[in-house]
């Protein structure tokens, strides 16, 4: 039934993007638009989503309404990783995708999973925006996508159903959903947690019918998914800044013009900083709102995570992400 399903989300797409097939071969007409097509798996509440509902308009403006952004949310053609595959050969334009499960496309990316690499948000966004971040961007053009930007997808933390977590040792045993990545495992399990992953889809029921006892993500992922309607506990240990990436096939992106992709570019970078602004906005009201649903929101103090978490950090050592590691460690 699933390889049914791919097929015909493939084929959707296929037929979907056909048109941005043609206006790619045809864009030397003045009276041709290029249509990007652009999916992923947020709702359009979210500041991802409105972001690029602004990136669309700017484009449209730059490139004097010559190029255009069609969106597709919610997942209609797919999960991240269909999505990926998608771009891979060239059926779909762009995807919004976790830094998180790209490491399976790129190694280098597993350092958005191990936690406590970043000291606060400030320094998160200045590796982000020196050569370190640039050149992880480009890394992903081995897996035939081109990295345009990031996007702000705060810091993750966990929440749970019936306990307060206030140390590493309330996660003992506790059975806690990771998104699918081998990094994000051995974190939850080096924590004393029990790594289970399992689909952003099925995680609500999952939490309602106790699969798993807990979870962890940002604070507007929590809040529009319902998932406070199930746990009550969130703890702000603050362990991942794991971003978003904004990706281009290579294969649409050679087609464009050197003016094309310099507009396109120019509508990525405007969209990436409103992006920041509505999630810094989306992320108190957020909160604001979980606490008002009876959701107790958690201060550690996060030492002991960083203590637990050393033995992680030192097995990279003499490795590519250990030096990595140390790279982002010396950024100011």
């Amino acid at each position: 039934m699933m390889i049914i399903k791919r097929k015909a989300l493939r084929t959707l797409a296929a037929i979907a993007l056909s048109t941005a097939a043609l206006a790619l071969a045809s864009c030397g007409f003045k009276d041709e638009q290029v249509a990007l097509k652009l999916a992923h798996s947020l709702d359009q509440q979210h500041s991802v989503h409105r972001a690029m509902v602004f990136m669309d308009e700017r484009l449209r403006e730059l490139s004097g309404d010559t190029m255009r952004i069609d969106i597709y949310s919610g997942g209609q053609l797919g999960s991240e990783r269909e999505l990926i595959e998608l771009l891979q050969i060239g059926s779909l334009a762009m995807t919004k995708v976790s830094a998180s499960p790209m490491e399976g496309f790129v190694p280098e990316m597993k350092v958005f999973n191990l936690p406590y690499v970043f000291r606060d948000s400030e320094h998160f966004w200045n590796v982000l925006q020196s050569p370190i971040g640039k050149n992880l961007l480009l890394a992903c053009e081995r897996a035939r996508l081109r990295g345009l930007g990031y996007l702000d997808a705060g810091s993750r933390s966990f929440y749970m159903n019936d306990i307060a977590v206030q140390s590493p040792k309330d996660l003992n045993g506790q059975k806690i959903r990771v998104q699918n990545s081998q990094t994000a495992i051995k974190m939850v399990n080096t924590l004393g947690g029990a790594a289970t992953p399992v689909s952003w889809g099925e995680l609500y029921t999952a939490l309602q019918q106790g699969v798993v006892n807990g979870a962890e993500n940002n604070p507007p992922s929590f809040y529009l998914s319902k998932h406070y309607e199930v746990s009550k506990y969130y703890t702000l240990d603050e362990h991942t800044y794991v971003p978003d990436l904004l990706l281009i096939s290579t294969e649409v992106w050679s087609k464009l013009t050197p003016q094309q992709q310099e507009w396109l570019n120019e509508a990525v970078d405007e969209a990436v900083a409103y992006q920041r602004k509505l999630w810094q906005e989306s992320t108190e009201e957020s909160l604001a709102a979980v606490k008002a649903a009876g959701v107790e929101v958690i201060y550690p103090d996060k030492q002991p995570f960083i203590d637990a978490v050393k033995p992680l950090h030192d097995s990279y050592k003499g490795t590519d992400v250990g030096d990595l590691l140390d790279q982002i460690k010396a950024v100011n």
